[in-house]
């Protein structure tokens, strides 16, 4: 046998052969969940007709499904980890095939509603992936630097997906007559086929034996998710309903109420030897300051879509605006995805060789520098594409980065939960930053030749939120320990094969 052939057979059974297997199914996995998060948006002012509702209550949809998603990621990762993250993301996906079928034969608001909400199972799924990934490649040392290659793949897909999934719908749509059924089982199909793929093509992990789910540590986490994510949806909604100063009072103590929950949670998981979330690992200097980037790039990936909207819709004659029409609106928004694509691959690229830490860095730098731009220069086309582009590179860089980081930052058995949480925080700033944003543009709203149009003021605020939290994430991570996130010395045989590799000039999937 000669060298390269006994190279190639040493690296199938290697970390970089199994991930690279792993990553063609996932990449489907995560294309069919961007297809879910762009396929139903065009589809709004016809699922609201159908439904005889108000377009306001789509806003409904959004809160119900933020709630879920806060609540049952936790749970579901704990789950992955104890049990087997192949088992859960299965569940997971069969779950979010259930719901996609209850959403095209769905003939009342509250039934849609239900079924929206319990389609966010899907937010589980990029977690358990990483999860998958770096358990395997832990085996050979590699978990590290080939999870980090492998996540940028995955935000690859998952951004195009969303592409597909946005421009097939109003097509598909058109083709089918306006018939809103049969388009909404587009979506329902494609989640049925990836949960047959992960069936069939995933190879299960390896957990622990002896965990235990803390139930309790759950509830109370639960509680506490509950009273914040429902105290800033509230918060939004306040002008909606209005509600006046007595609704300020609520989202006060709900939120106070909320924090009240957390301490008792933290304090409580403290006591317990296998706690829901280690507190411990969370106070890790290669942790916390990833948890807080994630929340911190969630104020400007989940909370500033809106704004960015409306922006490019406003009249230009206000002195402000771009006075877009739909379709040119979402070709800003297009632009946008493609820009995190972009940072996803130079993510995916870079992270062979660049330290871990400074990308994180220059990724938070690059959302800061984004979206500072647009204080100036905000009035021309080219001005806000360039600005979006620049944010989006960032923000495509730590999308896939973050759940890697906290993969690699979390001892063994606790992958799944650590990469959960970075969605978790990442979750709660946007619905923390789309609160806020709401209150302050409606602030301004009508102050502006009578329009409805939020004031120029209210945008600056809404863009320097975003810029300080990407400045004030990158200055976090320098907390973090310059030798975080690296491999553990690579065994002998794993360098020795890829060593074979380069020098046979084979390419690489990853």
């Amino acid at each position: 046998m000669s060298r390269a052939s006994s190279a190639a057979d040493r690296l199938r059974g290697s970390a970089l052969g199994i991930t690279a297997g792993l990553i063609g199914w996932f990449v489907l996995v995560e294309l069919t969940s961007g297809i879910l998060q762009g396929f139903y948006v065009p589809l709004f002012s016809d699922i609201v007709t159908s439904l005889g509702i108000h377009d306001s209550d789509v806003n409904w949809f959004e809160a119900a499904q933020l709630l879920l998603s806060a609540l049952v990621v936790p749970v579901m990762a704990k789950l992955g980890d104890m049990y087997g993250h192949k088992k859960i993301l299965l569940v997971a996906a069969i779950l979010t095939a259930a719901a996609s079928w209850w959403l095209a034969f769905a003939g009342d608001f509250w039934s849609f509603l239900v079924a929206w909400a319990l389609q966010g199972f899907y937010v589980v799924w990029l977690p358990l992936e990483i999860a998958l990934i770096f358990e395997r490649g832990r085996r050979q040392n590699r978990g590290t630097s080939l999870t980090r290659r492998a996540a940028g793949l995955l935000v690859v897909g998952l951004e195009a997906g969303a592409i597909i999934g946005a421009l097939a719908a109003g097509r598909i749509f058109a083709a089918t007559g306006g018939d809103l059924r049969i388009t909404l089982l587009v979506p329902a199909i494609a989640v049925t086929l990836i949960a047959l793929v992960i069936w069939l093509g995933v190879p299960e992990s390896e957990p622990l034996p002896g965990r235990r789910l803390d139930t309790w540590g759950f509830v109370i986490l639960a509680w506490g998710l509950l009273l914040v994510t429902g105290a800033l949806v509230y918060m939004r909604m306040i002008g909606e309903l209005g509600l006046g100063p007595g609704g300020w009072a609520w989202v006060a103590a709900l939120l106070a109420g909320g924090v009240a929950v957390f301490v008792w949670f933290v304090r409580y998981e403290l006591r317990q030897p296998d706690p829901a979330i280690d507190i411990r690992v969370l106070r890790r200097p290669e942790m916390w300051p990833v948890q807080a980037t994630a929340f911190l790039v969630g104020i400007s990936l989940l909370g500033a879509q809106g704004p960015l909207s409306t922006y490019a819709g406003t009249d230009s004659s206000l002195g402000y605006g771009l006075g877009l029409d739909a379709t040119a609106r979402s070709n800003v928004i297009g632009v946008y995805l493609v820009s995190l694509i972009v940072g996803a691959v130079l993510f995916a690229v870079t992270s062979r060789r660049a330290n871990p830490r400074l990308i994180l860095i220059v990724a938070s730098a690059l959302v800061g520098i984004g979206y500072t731009l647009f204080l100036p220069f905000h009035t021309e086309l080219w001005q806000v594409l360039l600005n979006l582009s620049i944010a989006g590179v960032g923000s495509g860089a730590l999308v896939g980065a973050l759940p890697a980081a906290a993969a690699a930052a979390a001892p063994h058995g606790q992958t799944g939960i650590a990469s959960a949480l970075t969605n978790t925080t990442k979750t709660i700033g946007g619905t923390f930053a789309s609160a806020v944003f709401g209150v302050v543009l409606a602030a301004g709203a009508g102050a502006v030749a009578s329009q409805t149009a939020a004031s120029l003021g209210g945008y600056m605020t809404v863009w320097a939120i975003c810029a300080a939290g990407g400045f004030v994430a990158a200055v976090l991570l320098f907390f973090v320990p310059k030798v975080a996130f690296g491999d553990p010395e690579a065994s002998a045989d794993a360098v020795a094969a890829e060593d074979d590799v380069a020098a046979t000039g084979e390419s690489r999937i990853i």
